[in-house]
């Protein structure tokens, strides 16, 4: 008997806010029956497991209660984020890849439905626990394991179809009591020992006094971890970028917002950084006058990353060759030290990010006026502007709404 559909928009949004505490624990909504009775069903034996290795596997040690009337059919349902996989997936479980929505990261769910009753007071488990792979890309992932009583629930747009597993079929067995859980779904944390390398890359401008000259500077993960951002643990990465004195800023990155003369970029994916993740940052620069050694650079904010032992690629400068001669302000070309692309990046769940393409941004001033923006400065960004980039950030997240329909 499949349960309704519920609001996975609503019930996302909740999660997601709540998911950064590293261990979320949420009471599921009672399921009423035909006679009368109310089943409460609990699921517990879930807790966070740290210091795992790429090429580990685990087993999910979960246990199910019914605090309430009995349930004639149950299901659990187990979800990882990319860093870690499903493997020996009982045939009475159904495999589903879902992207990135509503703040929530790239997933695969688990859901595995027991046509038995669960009589209240007793105390299950299945027979044979699911077991979890650490995949090469494994740093700071997440488990989430429900329990609800009638039929599995799919996520039905940005899911793919889901696929029945391939291992025999389990069933629930009695378990001693004690132990039996208090809530009907656990998130926790899952960290494993690895690195990702946070490096940004420069660019080598060339032209004339009076050209505008276009500059693409880039910020790329290099792995071979992803990184699930989490401010609770460590703040997010920002990038900072300063023009080569002597230039003014015509235009700059939609992403980036003005601090005087540096520029604070968030990272065009949000709380995800996929181990091939890049995103490259256009501005289209005036050459105002000529600056012997002109220089300027892109960086990374200083924030604490313990996954990021290379340190030497967190700067790379941006220099700027201006040739003798005038110019009649006509557009310059640039070489430069990125992809040389127009703005596509790859996000965190392996699709378009939106890139950086410096369309839909007129250019402006950080006070809103149409006066280009000196690059030579050299002010401190304050923290409130740092604060104001990442309240900012959060509109980069691109909100889909889903529904939940039930396993057939």
């Amino acid at each position: 008997m499949p349960i309704p559909p519920h609001d996975r928009r609503a019930s996302g949004a909740v999660v997601a806010a709540l998911g950064a505490a590293g261990l979320i624990v949420l009471a599921a909504a009672p399921a009423a029956f035909g006679d009368g009775t109310v089943s409460e069903l609990v699921v517990g034996g879930i807790e966070p497991i740290h210091g795992l290795k790429p090429g580990d596997t685990f087993d999910l040690p979960v246990t199910v209660a019914n605090k309430g009337g009995t349930a004639e059919k149950v299901w659990v349902s187990s979800w990882v984020t990319r860093g870690l996989d499903f493997v020996d997936v009982p045939s009475n479980c159904r495999v589903q890849h879902v992207e990135s929505y509503d703040e929530l990261p790239e997933h695969w769910t688990a859901a595995c439905a027991f046509d038995q009753a669960v009589e209240p007071g007793v105390v299950y488990t299945p027979e044979k626990p699911l077991r979890v792979k650490v995949l090469d890309r494994a740093y700071r992932d997440r488990l989430r394991v429900e329990v609800g009583a009638g039929g599995a629930q799919r996520d039905d747009e940005g899911g793919d179809p889901s696929v029945a597993g391939t291992a025999p079929a389990v069933k629930l067995v009695e378990q001693p009591a004690g132990g039996e859980g208090s809530v009907g779904l656990v998130n926790v944390s899952i960290t494993s020992v690895n690195t990702a390398d946070y490096q940004v890359t420069g660019a080598a401008l060339r032209g004339r006094v009076g050209d505008t000259v276009t500059m693409k500077v880039k910020f790329a993960n290099a792995g071979p971890a992803w990184v699930l951002e989490d401010d609770e643990v460590e703040p997010g990465v920002q990038i900072i970028v300063t023009p080569p004195a002597g230039t003014s800023v015509v235009k700059r990155d939609h992403d980036c917002h003005a601090e005087g003369g540096k520029y604070l970029c968030p990272p065009h994916f949000g709380m995800n950084m996929a181990e091939d993740a890049q995103m490259v940052y256009t501005f289209k620069l005036k050459i105002d006058k000529r600056i012997a050694g002109a220089k300027g650079s892109i960086a990374l904010t200083t924030q604490l990353r313990p996954f990021d032992h290379n340190k030497a690629n967190d700067k790379a400068d941006i220099t700027l060759d201006v040739t003798d001669g005038g110019s009649t302000g006509s557009t310059g070309g640039s070489a430069s030290g990125s992809n040389g692309s127009t703005g596509g990046s790859t996000d965190g769940s392996g699709g378009s990010a939106g890139g950086s393409s410096s369309t839909g941004d007129d250019g402006t001033t950080s006070n809103g006026g149409n006066l280009a923006e000196t690059g030579s400065s050299t002010l401190p960004i304050t923290g409130a502007a740092a604060a104001a980039v990442v309240t900012g950030a959060g509109t980069l997240l691109i909100a889909r709404r889903r529904r939940a329909r039930n396993l057939s």
